[in-house]
């Protein structure tokens, strides 16, 4: 049987206490640890149903359970895969309420092209629908 937890306010014994509005309100509805090279593969995730591989460097990130609406806020990075000390982004650029399309790039120098990356996060904040 399933229980239900009613509180206004969790209290740690010595760092003090919070509003669990905190917790409902800044937790994480949504997140995925991906790889995006070859064929696109989730890690790891929480409410992400799929992956789509877009093309190079492109990709859209589906959810199980859409957002309120689109005034949700989202985290995106890229992580090394490789020696040569180049700076990757992951750039969220186009959402709805249940899926977000993000592009990779690598930048070395002045240049900036996109690319499919190994290791690629998002973390996705707000209210479900």
């Amino acid at each position: 049987m399933a229980g239900k937890l009613i509180a206004d306010q969790i209290e740690h014994s010595t760092a003090g206490s919070l509003d669990t509005s905190y917790v409902v309100d800044g937790s994480s509805k949504s997140w995925v640890n991906f790889n995006g090279t070859g064929t696109v593969a989730i890690r790891d995730s929480l409410n992400t149903s799929s992956i789509s591989d877009r093309g190079t460097g492109q990709y859209t990130v589906n959810n199980l359970a859409s957002f309120n609406n689109t005034n949700f806020a989202f985290m995106t990075t890229a992580g090394h895969d490789n020696a040569s000390g180049t700076a990757c982004n992951f750039d969220p650029w186009e959402f709805t309420t249940s899926a977000t399309k993000a592009n990779s790039f690598q930048e070395t120098g002045s240049t900036t092209v996109r690319n499919d990356r190994n290791f690629l996060f998002a973390s996705f904040m707000g209210d479900l629908a």
